[in-house]
């Protein structure tokens, strides 16, 4: 079975593409028409020429954050200051509607799907809820492997399923976000794996850890490198000694659309170890991702780093849920509405300045 997933991954790799270079530059040539001095709109400009050359559209039409939730078996190490139930607690609200990314992505004009990709909890069919369940929930990293390299890959081919779903269906723009008690343990730990930073580097507080807590997780997670040793050059072994199965989900949905041509805003440290495992699958997924903001978790700097990608706000966010990739849409959505809108000189019967 791992054979043919391994199988049937590597077949939705091979269709990835690099973004054309030349669509880059005819969109910016095109920005650069317009009556304003050349760049002025700074990375709105990037925004608005990276979605054109990789949609071919010049407005975003439906719009999905998906997040992602899943439990953690390292929750037994204390590593977090909310217990295990939250999770599903939490998954229950976002169904309701009344959590911080619900009104986010009602801002954004986005819709949310919650994918239950490991919550050991039973929700029966919901309304809004993905049932794309792996296990109740992965085993403690600091006692062996996370999960089995079956579940990581069937973890990553579930997140690759939505992305085609979202192509069939119409989706322009997918956000990523998660949920999942204890899930900055596995983010640092893939953090430092694939960063080759110590844990001491990329670990920080998640839901607001004190001092003495925060040195006890990273040595739970240098017990856990050291004892699964999850090998960098393959990033499905990382998953799977040290992850978990919403990253999983959050990877591979970033690998579906990069086959698809579909852009994904990620959101924070969470999303962004799935975008680093996503990217070290295939280095042309990045061309896909915006990186919606630099999270105040320690490690996200290192990640963002590691994938070439600058953050389009800083605003000390440390939530998750997809609260950034919301965020993000509207940035793009902004940027949009100028590559329409702005005349250029000649229609707008402006002089030009002579060094633009």
């Amino acid at each position: 079975m791992t054979d043919s997933l391994d199988a049937e991954l590597q077949q939705i790799l091979a269709r990835i593409r690099p973004v054309d270079p030349a669509a880059l530059a005819a969109g910016q040539a095109r920005l650069d028409a317009q009556a304003k001095p050349k760049g002025s709109l700074g990375r709105l400009e990037e925004f608005a020429a990276r979605f054109v050359a990789i949609t071919g559209k010049e407005r975003v039409g439906r719009k999905v954050v998906f997040t992602f939730a899943g439990d953690h078996g390292v929750v037994a190490e204390g590593v977090s200051a909310f217990p295990r139930e939250v999770t599903p607690q939490m998954v229950y609200n976002f169904i309701d509607g009344g959590a911080a990314i619900n009104a986010l992505a009602r801002h954004a004009g986005a819709e949310v799907v919650v994918v239950d990709m490991g919550v050991d909890h039973d929700f029966g069919r919901l309304a809004g809820l993905l049932d794309r369940k792996v296990g109740r929930g992965t085993a403690n990293l600091a006692r062996g492997p996370a999960m089995s390299r079956a579940e990581a890959l069937r973890a990553l081919q579930a997140g690759i399923a939505l992305a085609g779903d979202c192509r069939r269906d119409g989706v322009d723009l997918v956000g990523t976000g998660d949920m999942g008690i204890a899930n900055t343990t596995p983010s640092a730990a893939i953090a430092a794996v694939l960063t080759g930073r110590t844990p001491a580097q990329v670990t920080h507080r998640g839901t607001g850890i004190d001092d003495a807590a925060l040195a006890h997780k990273v040595r739970v997670i240098e017990q856990g490198l050291a004892l699964n040793r999850p090998d960098p050059r393959d990033p499905v072994d990382v998953l799977a000694k040290v992850g978990g199965f919403e990253i999983g989900g959050i990877a591979g949905l970033i690998v579906g659309c990069a086959a698809e041509r579909i852009p994904v805003v990620i959101d924070g440290f969470i999303s962004t170890a799935g975008a680093l495992i996503a990217c070290e699958l295939h280095p042309h997924v990045k061309d896909y991702v915006f990186a919606a903001h630099r999270s105040v978790e320690v490690g996200h700097a290192a990640m963002l780093e590691r994938l070439g990608l600058q953050p389009m706000l800083d605003l000390s966010l440390r939530l998750g849920e997809g609260t950034g990739a919301a965020l993000g849409m509207t940035l793009i959505e902004a940027a949009l509405r100028l590559l329409r809108e702005v005349k250029t000189f000649a229609d707008a019967g402006v002089s030009e300045g002579r060094d633009r």
